[in-house]
């Protein structure tokens, strides 16, 4: 007889969620991950963010990450859309948006090398997974001047 593991349960081990957070200039705080070859996307410039614990929602699960990678909290936290991290650890992450106008070099950096704020503009040099850049392109799509 085959069992299957119950909905909720599923869902929470293979979800994450991220935060496209930006200042008042417009520019875009990148999170370098480390050069781990057990971590998804070593040595890639992301977005704040992790996995859901379980029976954690995606907005919950946001704030808690930020929190303890950089000693962060956002204004103004807003859910923007879902996609799958094909490529890399499989999950489905919920886009959040924020904003924050403090100096990234003073954030207590718990994980990861550094975190930077960049200009969309400057993003197209830097190796970010196809899925982050692909959520970052849609809000930036979409986004008021």
């Amino acid at each position: 007889m085959h069992s299957k593991t119950p909905a909720t349960e599923e869902s929470a081990a293979t979800r994450g969620a991220v935060a496209i957070i930006t200042n008042r200039h417009g520019e875009l705080l990148l999170h370098l991950r480390d050069d781990l070859p057990a971590i998804a996307w070593p040595s890639h410039w992301s977005l704040l963010g992790g996995g859901c614990d379980p029976g954690e929602a995606p907005a919950t699960a946001i704030v808690r990450e930020l929190q303890e990678e950089a000693g962060l909290t956002a204004d103004s936290l807003t859910e923007l859309f879902e996609t799958r991290d094909e490529h890399g650890s499989g999950q489905i992450i919920t886009f959040f948006a924020a904003s924050w106008d403090g100096d990234e070099t003073r954030l207590p950096l718990s994980e990861g090398v550094r975190l930077r704020f960049f200009a969309p503009e400057h993003l197209d040099i830097l190796t970010i997974p196809p899925f982050i850049r692909n959520g970052i392109n849609r809000h930036l799509a979409v986004r008021p001047s």
